[in-house]
């Protein structure tokens, strides 16, 4: 991430967008504000680190998908899943 100030070469900031929640609930809200107050953050920098931290995280899916790319082997990956499965109930 690249910040900006007045005078910087505007040519290397790079392109940021912005997001808007509506409709929070007021308990989320000031839980946040709290936990913000107490990272020393703002609570919009608070929000943004949460943000880019579970997009930032694979999915299971995800996850999954990645190790099927990579899987060599001729057992799908549901077997794979349901043998270690039993194995670990078995113990």
């Amino acid at each position: 991430m690249t910040w900006c100030h007045f005078g910087a070469d505007s040519a290397k900031v790079a392109p940021v967008a912005t997001i808007q929640v509506k409709h929070v609930p007021p308990d989320v809200h000031d839980t946040l504000r709290h936990r913000a107050i107490d990272a020393h953050q703002s609570l919009q920098e608070y929000v943004l680190a949460l943000l880019v931290r579970e997009a930032r995280r694979p999915t299971m899916q995800e996850v999954l998908a990645r190790a099927a790319a990579r899987a060599h082997a001729d057992v799908p990956l549901e077997e794979i899943v349901a043998a270690t499965r039993a194995d670990r109930d078995s113990r």
